[in-house]
């Protein structure tokens, strides 16, 4: 199939597919007219990446652990491949550390808010008459 074929089976964008080849996510065929050729097996590999995309896990981490997972009917399973839990790990204590920070700026942000005066009650035009 082609990269049309293909974003359209899995509802990602061609650019977005050939940035997941720069990446070295994706390695299609590639024709004597340089066209780019894709596989089924191309197709369940983006849905993949698109969960662990969806998990924050940045492409750079994605690229050493996709080979790592499979599916389980309609589910991406992760294997235990050597490392994939130190990626995980690592990657679960950055989203958490992130977490916490944006918790600590929403309670600067709330204390700000609450040292706001409330600007004085001024009656309306109907209660003024």
């Amino acid at each position: 199939m082609r990269i049309g074929d293909l974003a359209d089976l899995t509802g990602v964008s061609r650019r977005l597919l050939r940035y997941y080849e720069e990446q070295g996510l994706l390695r299609p065929t590639r024709l004597a007219n340089g066209y780019r050729t894709y596989t089924a097996a191309d197709v369940t590999a983006v849905r993949h990446i698109r969960t662990l995309l969806d998990a924050g896990l940045p492409t750079a981490v994605i690229g050493g652990i996709l080979h790592c997972v499979h599916d389980d009917g309609d589910t991406m399973v992760p294997a235990a491949c050597p490392g994939m839990r130190t990626h995980l790990r690592r990657e679960r204590d950055r989203v958490t550390a992130a977490i916490e920070e944006l918790q600590a700026s929403r309670r600067a942000l709330d204390g700000m808010l609450a040292r706001i005066a409330d600007p004085p009650h001024r009656p309306t035009d109907a209660a003024a008459r």
